[in-house]
Formats: structure tokens, C-alpha cells, sequence
């Protein structure tokens, strides 16, 4: 599946208000990479966070990290008001997170539920902008991700594996930490599944908008195909380090 960066965008703009409301498996990943990596230092000189959307994973941070200066990345422009909310003087980068120039290096560089949208990973480009024995410490989701959808629709990204990450990481990074974990939300109706993927951006697998007809139709299927009306998450949390 071709990954769509204004598609992407577009969700994310126009679910960002609701994001956090909604999102509560990203609230569960965001807290449990915060404390796996404070496991391992919480002091840092400079943090940058990737993709911090509504600053779900920077109340996290500023509530166990201590820092010297905040940057923060995202593809929306409206993040910024978010995250500076949070962090009053946080220097933000609006754009992609691979491709984005800080102005200066990093003790840690930290995000929740973003890498799963990149197609190909530039880990040169994270180990640059690393200070050294700096941090990175991200979240991602496995291939059995949204499972049900995938099955009903045929529609999924290329979820990568732990030992993709690991072949991916392992030449410039020492790999610190891996846990992957299953949640699974459950829901009253498919409508209200299709709400829930609405609100936390993650419809943006295909340009179409669905028909009348077709909302329905998954709907149908999805009744019969499953005894509940359950979505599958299944996050990966990676901490490495700089060798």
C-alpha cells in the first residue's frame, strides 16, 4: 500500500481535537515508552519529540524528564499550539519528521504511535542528529495491527516486525529494550468502530471516501464475520542508543 503524506496530514488535521479523547491505547504506549526509558536516564539536555500531534506524549515526558531544552516535530502546524500549551517555549519543527534539520544534537529523541507511517526508516539521519550515547526511543505497531481490518478490506500498512526493527537499528544503535503487546478495544457497533479510527486519524489507509453503500456493507460484513465488534492493536515499544 502507498503511503499518502497529505492523506496523512489531512486525517490528522482534521481529527487532532478529538485525538486525545480517543486515543486510549497511544495514552497507554506514550506512558509505558516514557517509563521504560526513564528506566535508563531521565536527564537530558536536549529532547526531541517526532510527530507530537496533541502533546499526549509530552505530558508524559514533562512529567518524568528532566531537560534543558524541548523540540518538537509534527506535520501539523496546529501541533505546535498543543505542545507549546505544555511546554511554553518549545522549539517546533513543522514537516517531516525524516526530513526536518534541528538546529542543534540530541540526548533523546522520543515518539508515539508515527513510525508505522514510514515506509522506509533513515536511521542515518537520527544517528546525525544524536549527540553521543544519545537516546531513541519510539513506538511503533506489529503486523498484527488492526487485524480484523485488514481482513475485511484487504487494507493495511507495512507494519514491520521486531526483528525488521532490530536488522534496521542494530548496525548504528545498541538495542536497549523491545516489547511488543496486544490491546483489543471492543465496540458496540461497526459504526462506532469507523468513529473511533475517525477520531484518532488512522483512516487515512485510502483516498476513497466510502460510499453510503459501502459504510454499510462493511458494517454487514463485519457482524457476520466477527462474534464482537473488536479492533486490534498490537504496539511495539524500541529504545536504543547511539554506538
Amino acid at each position: 500500500m502507498q503511503i499518502n503524506p497529505k492523506l496523512i496530514k489531512n486525517q490528522f488535521e482534521k481529527s487532532i481535537d478529538k485525538y486525545n479523547q480517543n486515543a486510549a491505547v497511544q495514552h497507554i504506549m506514550a506512558e509505558k515508552l516514557v517509563n521504560e526509558t526513564a528506566k535508563f536516564q531521565t536527564e537530558f539536555k536536549n529532547i526531541l519529540e517526532l510527530g507530537s500531534g496533541a502533546g499526549l506524549l509530552t505530558k508524559e515526558i514533562a512529567q518524568t524528564f528532566k531537560f534543558e531544552k524541548y523540540f518538537a516535530n509534527d506535520l501539523i502546524e496546529k501541533s505546535e499550539k498543543y505542545i507549546k500549551n505544555i511546554i511554553p517555549d518549545t522549539v517546533f519543527y513543522c514537516g517531516n519528521a525524516q526530513k526536518i534539520k534541528p538546529s542543534q544534537k540530541m540526548d533523546l529523541i522520543i515518539s508515539n504511535a508515527m513510525f508505522q507511517w514510514f515506509k522506509k526508516i533513515n536511521t542515518e539521519n537520527y544517528k546525525n542528529m544524536l549527540n553521543k550515547d544519545g537516546i531513541l526511543a519510539f513506538s511503533s505497531f506489529s503486523p498484527e495491527n488492526f487485524k480484523e481490518i485488514k481482513e475485511l478490506t484487504g487494507l493495511s500498512l507495512e507494519y514491520k516486525t521486531i526483528d525488521e526493527l532490530t536488522k534496521i537499528f542494530e548496525k548504528d544503535f545498541e538495542i536497549l529494550y523491545i516489547e511488543e503487546f496486544i490491546h483489543t478495544l471492543e465496540f458496540s457497533t461497526p459504526l462506532e468502530l469507523l468513529a473511533h479510527m475517525k477520531n484518532t486519524g488512522v483512516n487515512s489507509l485510502t483516498t476513497q471516501h466510502w460510499t453510503f453503500k459501502e459504510v454499510k456493507d462493511f458494517c454487514d460484513n463485519y457482524s457476520q464475520k466477527f462474534p464482537k465488534i473488536t479492533l486490534t492493536y498490537a504496539p511495539i515499544i524500541f529504545i536504543c542508543q547511539k554506538k
